[in-house]
């Protein structure tokens, strides 16, 4: 699927191997195939195919992330391992990027389609900053944040405080007067589902959900995706 042309929107990908509950998982296998492959796969299969991008750092400890990329034919920006924001404000020179999807590598069941409504979202309003996550009603592991830029560069370079600077989008959250957001919802707040990886437990679960699968995993909405989660859980 190809599309997005109209403002040259990028996904960018942070990831990164070092994790203090569960080292390495965005390269853990299930089913014959490292976590992040999962999310790529569903990527490609949403109008942003053609650019995506996986940031990650310039430390040794994530070369396997850079060699996964490299073979599996992924653009790889590697930057600062703490400042992250520093990471997709470099992709954006380098890239010519005019808006940016931020994703987490630990989303392998991200829906794709989520993606697309808010990249739909974006390219018809006067935004800034499209995002379902302020408030949360989506699970974890289904956020989508859709950043024009240039305001994406203007706030990068108030960032002062670290925590922003891990984080990316938290300084727009807490200076939300001076920037134009829109937030999109579910039908209903999810808050009692995790679809996100940051734990053992979570992989074990990822895994059950893969192994009900019968068509490939990308075709699976986040609807279908919760009538397995209920099933395994």
């Amino acid at each position: 699927m190809t599309g997005c042309d109209p403002a040259r929107i990028g996904a960018v990908v942070q990831a990164r191997m070092e994790s203090q509950r569960f080292f390495g998982k965005v390269l853990y296998e299930v089913a014959g195939k490292p976590l992040l492959q999962y999310l790529l796969e569903r990527l490609r299969h949403s109008c942003l195919a053609d650019a995506i991008v996986v940031a990650t750092s310039g430390e040794a400890g994530d070369d396997p992330i850079a060699d996964f990329c490299q073979a599996g034919g992924f653009f790889c920006h590697r930057g600062s391992l703490e400042n992250v924001a520093s990471r997709f404000r470099e992709v954006l020179d380098l890239r010519g990027f005019e808006a940016f999807v931020r994703v987490n590598g630990d989303s392998p069941l991200l829906d794709q389609r989520l993606i697309d409504r808010g990249v739909d979202i974006f390219l018809n309003h006067d935004v800034e900053l499209v995002t379902n996550v302020q408030p949360r009603t989506y699970p974890p592991g289904q956020s989508v944040e859709v950043m024009a830029a240039e305001a994406f560069k203007q706030g990068f370079a108030r960032m002062r405080d670290r925590d922003d600077l891990e984080h990316v989008t938290r300084y727009f959250y807490r200076h939300a007067g001076a920037f134009k957001i829109i937030n999109f919802t579910a039908p209903r707040d999810y808050g009692d589902v995790h679809l996100a990886v940051d734990t053992d437990k979570d992989m074990r679960l990822f895994a059950a959900i893969m192994g009900r699968m019968e068509k490939p995993h990308w075709l699976y909405g986040l609807d279908e995706i919760l009538e397995i989660y209920r099933q395994v859980t």
